[in-house]
């Protein structure tokens, strides 16, 4: 066998296409993410308008190297980013989000650990929705676009469940306050209902919307840390205090039973009807661990 056709297998593996799929789309995001900043150096705007600018920048790039790469290198329509249904897919995966999010807080609120101290006016929820556009675009598009998608058509729906659950929330034990318990809840909150919307819809746009949703109404409207992270401005100023399996502590509310709960019983539920609409894939027939390629019967 020629050193081209070994190549060729090797490209065809599913580790090979998930790293080169990364690589390439990531690096367009940030030599595009470069080139905002300097051309916005020369503007009188201020770094809030920036950097909503330059996260709108950044999905863009992102869905847009994504299709263009993958339509390339798989020779098929991009059928999870088609424009049809998309506003469909999109409202009802905000409303799914901004539901369970709120959700989450009530319970501290009726815990009596939530507070409001004051209110801001809209434009203090900027920093937020640029924050949470490019986190939901590119997160999605890499996590369940490239990774869970690629996994799921070698090794079946479950185990691309499972391994793209874990892999979101190892990726999230760097942040701040993070712990194992921690990264576990995000596993099922993220992990786990994300891939299960977009194996119900076949759709990027609805875990895409669910995402930005979930994390704009935690930080931008409640004024709650994400993941461990905290905006300095948000519509609404609140004081979170209390027990940790309630308020998620310094980690914030998605470290609370209750996310973890709630996001499961939407998982539970996406799934069930993924089953009933046999929307669920099975493995593939056996291939060869180095090189992908199917083995003979």
């Amino acid at each position: 066998m020629n050193t081209k056709a070994i190549s060729y297998r090797i490209m065809r593996f599913p580790l090979s296409q998930i790293a080169l799929g990364i690589t390439i789309c990531c690096s367009i995001v940030a030599i595009g993410q470069v080139g905002v900043i300097q051309l916005f150096k020369l503007t009188a705007l201020d770094v809030n308008t920036v950097n909503l600018i330059n996260a709108v920048v950044a999905a863009i790039l992102i869905v847009g190297s994504y299709a263009l790469w993958f339509g390339y290198y798989e020779k098929r329509p991009i059928s999870e980013l088609s424009l049809t249904g998309m506003v469909s897919q999109l409202m009802m995966g905000v409303t799914l989000g901004a539901v369970l999010q709120s959700l989450t807080i009530l319970v501290i609120y009726l815990a009596a650990d939530f507070q409001i101290i004051s209110t801001n006016s809209f434009r203090f929820v900027i920093p937020a929705l640029a924050v949470a556009l490019a986190v939901a675009v590119v997160e999605e598009i890499i996590i369940r676009g490239i990774i869970f998608r690629i996994i799921e058509k070698r090794w079946g729906s479950y185990v691309a469940l499972l391994l793209s659950a874990l892999i979101f929330g190892v990726m999230h034990l760097a942040n701040p306050n993070s712990s194992l318990i921690a990264a576990l809840g995000l596993s099922i909150q993220a992990g786990l209902l994300l891939a299960s919307a977009y194996i119900y819809t076949r759709s990027l746009w609805f875990p895409i919307a669910i995402h930005f949703a979930w994390n704009f109404t935690e930080s931008g409207i409640f004024g709650a840390k994400v993941s461990g992270s905290a905006l300095s401005r948000s519509l609404l100023v609140t004081k979170i205090d209390g027990a940790a399996w309630i308020t998620g502590g310094e980690f914030g509310p998605e470290g609370s039973v209750q996310a973890t709960l709630f996001c499961l019983l939407a998982t539970i539920c996406l799934l069930l009807m993924s089953h009933r609409q046999n929307k669920l894939l099975p493995p593939a027939p056996p291939h060869d661990l180095l090189y992908g390629d199917p083995i003979a019967p």
